[in-house]
């Protein structure tokens, strides 16, 4: 992967910053007096940490983030070799082709730079945070422990403009994976980057790797934020929205931008699934299709492609001209191989291919699904000869894409057979008129908990009542999708369609379970999965 850098725009002093945990006790969804508040801005009662760090809050029928089921489960996870990391999250610039846009990034990089470790290894990050705002860092896809988990008033304080902070933890599980803030909209900006977990006993053969990043970009553009779009979207809901620090903006682009927005009239189905806010610009690894990566191999060499939607609000095709593309992994889990000549990929979820190269220079293009069409492009050169036109679209992409659902586990990581503990239904709600997305028709308070218990077998039941793609994301676990379907922790719910996931509770904590749609989620359609005390 090419990353390209351009000049930072903000020095801050570093100071150390807490990690005081803010956690709730309250069932199936529990809640506890329904306070709601953005993203990074504790309730005044939270400000000072309790005894044990945590606010006046302290859990009391919940296991807490930093509790001791979740020191006993990281334990258990083994104490390998430790992978130290600097990031530093600031201000700066970029130039997509000739349009310069101001934003913010993780080491003035686009995407961040990449970290790599092996299964067995424990990695230590030292995050500084130089942006104007607070913020974390979500891994996402990691089976990680709780209180590293990144996501703001529920495993830790945000990490204030001009501190820092220490994440470490062990990972145990290969895979492709990714990185990211979990406080407002702040992914819709240029805060992401790789995180790849290799396998040491790697089974698969390749020459070579090329990690590929496609994201929709709006940030800088025209004078439109990811905060006044989602401000503007949610103005004239009570209460606004729920992310960090919106306001009414006050732009005009904005103002109209969303008003297109709201006032669509789609009816969404499977050729026109997402892309409600409608991004711009499309990039792959940081750059327009104008100012395309290119991937140098040699005709013959197999290339393992890891791709990551690391977009806020689009779904995609994606095809490599004149290949085919044999799929290994799904989220980083090993499925049983097929071939497909286009792939269909949400925004959070991954696939690992393998493609055997061949001579000439053949366009990798991700299209974008919903009804804009607008593509990210970069280049695979194996040979001389001149480089495809940039909007060129590969005849690859006529068949619409193979998504995840398609696939069947590899038996080694196939779910055993087992009926469920528990069942927990989930309604997808809301509508692109009024933007009122939600679970169960109630919009996201970090007071929400639908509680489990360690060690069962646990039953997510989805039904998508809205007209929109929805993909649900499930933090700190791994789910199986029906009749052996593939390891997933992200999954597309189609418009008017159920999806089922189940995964066995074994990571204790309070995790996220949230739509990965930037826009609905920070709208109200996320919650709390909570695991229930034994003490």
């Amino acid at each position: 992967m090419r990353t390209h850098s351009r000049r930072a725009l903000l020095g801050a002093g570093i100071a150390a910053a807490g990690s005081g945990l803010l956690a709730t006790g309250a069932t199936a969804l529990d809640t506890m007096n329904g306070r709601r508040h953005p993203h990074g801005t504790p309730h005044p009662s939270d400000a000072s940490p309790g005894p044990n760090g945590h606010g006046h809050n302290a859990p009391s029928r919940y296991v807490s983030p930093d509790g001791p089921e979740v020191i006993r489960t990281e334990r258990r996870r083994g104490a390998g070799p430790v992978r130290r990391f600097t990031m530093t999250a600031s201000q700066a610039q970029f130039d997509f082709g000739g349009q310069i846009v101001d934003t913010w990034a993780y080491g003035d990089r686009l995407p961040g730079r990449e970290i790599r470790v092996n299964a067995g290894d424990k990695v230590a990050v030292s995050f500084h945070n130089r942006l104007p705002q607070s913020t974390t860092i979500h891994w996402h896809g990691v089976h990680i422990r709780n209180d590293m988990d990144g996501v703001p008033d529920i495993t830790q304080r945000t990490v204030k403009a001009g501190h820092s902070f220490d994440y470490n933890f062990a990972v145990t599980t290969p895979g492709t994976h990714w990185l990211h803030p979990h406080v407002g909209v702040q992914l819709d900006r240029g805060l992401y980057a790789p995180l790849i977990i290799e396998d040491p006993r790697e089974p698969l053969s390749y020459d070579h790797e090329w990690v590929v990043l496609i994201d929709d970009w709006l940030d800088g553009v025209d004078g439109l934020t990811p905060d006044v779009v989602l401000a503007e979207l949610n103005k004239n809901k009570p209460g606004g929205a729920s992310g960090h620090g919106m306001h009414r903006s006050g732009n005009q682009s904005a103002a109209a931008f969303a008003s297109r927005m709201r006032g669509r009239t789609r009816h969404l189905m499977f050729d026109d699934p997402s892309d409600d806010v409608g991004h711009p610009f499309h990039l792959i690894n940081g750059r327009v299709a104008r100012d395309r990566e290119t991937f140098r191999a040699k005709p013959g060499d197999r290339i393992r492609i890891r791709i990551i939607n690391a977009a806020a609000d689009t779904a995609y095709r994606v095809a490599l001209g004149g290949h085919n593309m044999t799929v290994t992994h799904t989220d980083g889990y090993p499925v049983k191989h097929k071939t497909t000549d286009s792939l269909l990929i949400a925004m959070g979820e991954r696939f690992d291919v393998l493609v055997t190269a061949k001579d000439g220079v053949f366009p990798l293009t991700a299209l974008s699904a919903g009804s804009n069409n607008k593509t990210a492009q970069a280049l695979l050169r194996t040979g001389n000869g001149e480089a495809p036109n940039e909007k060129i679209r590969p005849t690859e992409l006529r068949s619409g894409g193979l998504g995840a659902s398609k696939f069947k586990a590899a038996a080694s990581v196939r779910l055993s057979d087992r009926k469920p503990d528990r069942i927990i239904k989930m309604d997808l709600t809301g509508t692109m008129k009024d933007w009122d997305w939600a679970i169960n028709a109630r919009p996201y308070t970090d007071s929400q908990r639908y509680p489990v218990r360690e060690g069962e077998r646990v039953r997510i039941s989805f039904h998508n009542k809205t007209t929109m793609w929805h993909p649900m994301h499930l933090h700190g676990h791994t789910f199986a999708l029906a009749d052996g379907g593939p390891r997933k922790d992200t999954t597309i719910v189609l418009p008017d369609k159920k999806v089922s996931i189940d995964f066995n509770a074994n990571n204790p904590g309070l995790w996220m379970l949230h739509c990965h749609n930037l826009y609905h989620s920070e709208s109200g359609m996320m919650t709390v999965m909570g695991y229930k005390s034994k003490r």
